[in-house]
């Protein structure tokens, strides 16, 4: 099997497993809510899921941008700035702090689906801006 094929596979896979986790944790800041903090059940397992699916998107894409000596469509910088915006968001909607409020909670997770959401489509379209 052709090397950027097998790591094409395991990027998708870290995709998948990380819109998954997404979806799943957000269900967090809906039942069970303690105050302003997310339900605490699950809480290590949904972290570490999320954190290991963002790291091999990072780590299989920086290989497959090597591997394409960085030649790039014009629409794989507005997936880097989406996929920063999901970053930003969840760090946001998740961090333990009892000063966000619930809603804002809601709202980073709303910007982190509707990046997701947005990247997908990217991919799926691959429009050209030029």
């Amino acid at each position: 099997m052709e090397t950027q094929l097998l790591i094409k596979i395991v990027h998708m896979s870290a995709v998948s497993i990380a819109c998954i986790i997404i979806l799943a944790r957000a269900m967090t800041l809906f039942k069970g809510v303690q105050g302003n903090q997310p339900n605490p059940t699950g809480r290590i397992a949904f972290v570490a899921f999320q954190h290991l699916s963002m790291t091999m998107i990072v780590l299989t894409g920086i290989i497959l941008l090597v591997m394409k000596n960085f030649e790039v469509q014009t629409w794989f910088y507005a997936k880097v700035v989406l996929f920063l915006v999901i970053l930003s968001s969840l760090s946001k909607a998740y961090k333990k702090d009892d000063t966000i409020l619930l809603a804002q909670r809601r709202a980073g997770l709303f910007l982190a689906v509707v990046s997701m959401v947005s990247i997908i489509g990217l991919v799926m379209i691959k429009p050209n801006f030029g």
